[in-house]
C-alpha cells in the first residue's frame, strides 16, 4: 500500500513540476508574455490581464501541490 501511495504521489509530484515550469514560462518578463504570444494587441482585446491573474493562480497552485508532494515525498521515503 505504501509504495503505491508513493507512485501515486511522484506522478502527482512530475505532473506539477511540468505544470509550474511553463506557467513560469508563460508569464510575461520584459515582453508582454502571454499577451504577446498570441499577437499582442488582439490579445488585449481577449483580456490579457484576466488571462495573467488567471495563469498567476494556476501557476500558484502547482508550486502548492508541488511542494506538499516533495514533503509527502520525503516523508514517505524516509
Amino acid at each position: 500500500m505504501r509504495s503505491t501511495v508513493t507512485i501515486i504521489t511522484a506522478v502527482v509530484n512530475v505532473v506539477s513540476m511540468v505544470g509550474m515550469i511553463a506557467g513560469v514560462l508563460l508569464h510575461s518578463g520584459r515582453g508582454g508574455g502571454l499577451s504577446d504570444m498570441f499577437g499582442g494587441g488582439g490579445a488585449a482585446a481577449l483580456g490579457s490581464a484576466a488571462a495573467e491573474r488567471n495563469l498567476n493562480r494556476i501557476t500558484t497552485v502547482f508550486a502548492l501541490v508541488w511542494l506538499l508532494t516533495v514533503t509527502a515525498l520525503g516523508i514517505l521515503l524516509s
